[in-house]
């Protein structure tokens, strides 16, 4: 898409290491809902979750219509008509796949997304073959397990699942798999909401963007994703005559940035907590220490209390719920080794809560400039969306389900610091809910990394999970 590349990364690092420096440990492992023999509804989900991660659909060298076109196939095999499995795009090799099973039409219906692209993977940095599907060790390894073929191959096979069992729902069940959400110019969501909207038109969305925490071998929460933080990039470019390098000057390109971005990096943006991080502190506050404890339940209430936050943002996951940040991600300056430096320059990159606006941040990181020699410049133009209501229907049916599941495990609503392609989809005023029920270790997150992967068991248990929450939010 047009923005930036790699932002679901922060979303899964968002919900998997968001209490990694304040988890209280467990009594012992979990042993699961997964069991030893695979029913068919379960070989059908590893077989389409192989067929997936063996095929490209990087950027560089792959095509999202190839994987798009395969779970067409396999759709029409399963008795879906003709009409109701479309493969379309903007271009021949970034297809995406819109797919229906019909409802009584007594409920509008509801959209099942997940990106068929994935962020690009060389064998080379791989212990294993990131394009060839392994299972070794209780997980299932290759490029796209974490993010975010898991959920795409699990939306088909439950698919197939109700069109077999017969199942008759009271509205429509849309599946959208799409194409570069993880980067490039032809976003398959933003491209269907322009081109095909009523295609994908629902009274809300079921997204990646929100996962379990799994904290020392126990599972301890399940996040739904309802808000995200603005992606917004910045570039800082100061310019000097420069000269001869056995000749310096005082005004030196190359240090004045330095001063402008230790400036920027002694800076705090305001704490400002969303109703959704508010809840989130409220409802983690129990399984945490005393003293951490008593610092969620200060910040949660009006006015928030400046100490408690000034401690919790100790913690750089707590801190980017806090708080707008902006950090300098990329410098580069000079021109020759014997010259003085005509120009220096830095990218800032900033992600900015929900309410806030990009204006606001430009103002500030000008007013922390103060120079108007230096040109301060956006990069990106930043989307914002508004958080997504906090919708009783599915927080009680997401807790009831995972009761059933997994006793104990806390759900929650959370904003993640990064994006997804729910913001299109809540802008366009879809409400979206990021919501997998696959759980995964804080300390070993992979997705966009080398040797990618996703245990076996959470897999499955995602698999039954999303079939027993896309039941209970479409029957009577």
């Amino acid at each position: 898409m047009k923005r930036q590349t790699g932002l679901l990364f922060t979303a899964i690092v968002a919900v998997s290491v968001i209490v990694v420096l304040i988890a209280t440990g467990p009594e012992k492992p979990d042993k699961g809902l997964f069991p030893g023999d695979l029913d068919e509804n379960q070989l059908l989900a590893r077989d389409l979750f192989r067929q997936l991660i063996e095929i490209d659909t990087t950027h560089s060298t792959g095509d999202t219509s190839v994987a798009a076109n395969a779970m067409a196939d396999r759709l029409l095999s399963a008795g879906f008509a003709a009409e109701d499995v479309r493969v379309l795009g903007e271009i021949p090799n970034r297809g995406n796949l819109v797919a229906r099973l019909h409802g009584d039409g007594s409920r509008e219906p509801i959209l099942l997304l997940a990106h068929l692209d994935v962020v690009e993977a060389e064998k080379t940095d791989w212990s294993v073959d990131p394009f060839e599907f392994l299972e070794r060790d209780g997980y299932f390894y290759g490029r796209g397990t974490a993010d975010d073929k898991a959920q795409a191959a699990i939306w088909i096979a439950n698919l197939i699942r109700m069109k077999k069992d017969g199942y008759a729902p009271n509205r429509d069940i849309i599946v959208a798999l799409t194409a570069d959400e993880e980067g490039g110019d032809n976003n398959g969501v933003a491209w269907l909401l322009g081109n095909h909207r009523d295609l994908i038109e629902a009274e809300y969305v079921l997204n990646e963007g929100g996962r379990g925490a799994i904290i020392d071998g126990k599972k301890v929460f399940n996040a739904v994703q309802v808000s995200e933080k603005i992606y917004q990039s910045f570039r800082i470019d100061v310019r000097n005559r420069g000269g001869h390098s056995s000749l310096p000057v005082p005004e030196n390109a190359i240090y004045t940035l330095a001063q402008v971005l230790l400036n920027i990096a002694a800076y705090e943006f305001p704490v400002n907590l969303s109703e959704d991080t508010k809840i989130f502190f409220e409802k983690m506050a129990p399984t945490q220490t005393t003293a951490i404890a008593s610092d969620m339940l200060a910040v949660s209430r009006s006015p928030t209390d400046p100490d408690a936050a000034a401690r919790l943002a100790k913690n750089p996951a707590l801190n980017a719920m806090l708080r707008t940040t902006c950090v300098a991600t990329g410098l580069s300056g000079g021109h020759a080794e014997n010259a003085l430096p005509q120009l220096a320059s830095a990218v800032i990159n900033c992600r900015i809560l929900p309410g806030e606006s990009s204006e606001m941040v430009q103002a500030a990181l000008a007013e922390l400039i103060a120079n108007e020699k230096i040109q301060l410049t956006s990069i990106w133009d930043g989307v914002a969306s508004n958080p997504s209501p906090l919708l009783p229907e599915i927080f009680e049916s997401v807790e009831n389900i995972s009761a059933r599941i997994w006793p104990g495990v806390i759900v929650t609503p959370i904003m993640i610091p990064g994006a997804t392609d729910g913001l299109y989809l809540r802008n366009a005023g879809i409400p979206t809910y990021g919501v997998t029920g696959m759980f995964f270790d804080i300390n070993d997150t992979r997705a966009h990394g080398m040797d990618e992967r996703i245990l076996v068991q959470s897999f499955f248990e995602g698999q039954e999970f999303l079939y027993q929450l896309v039941s209970e939010l479409s029957s009577e």
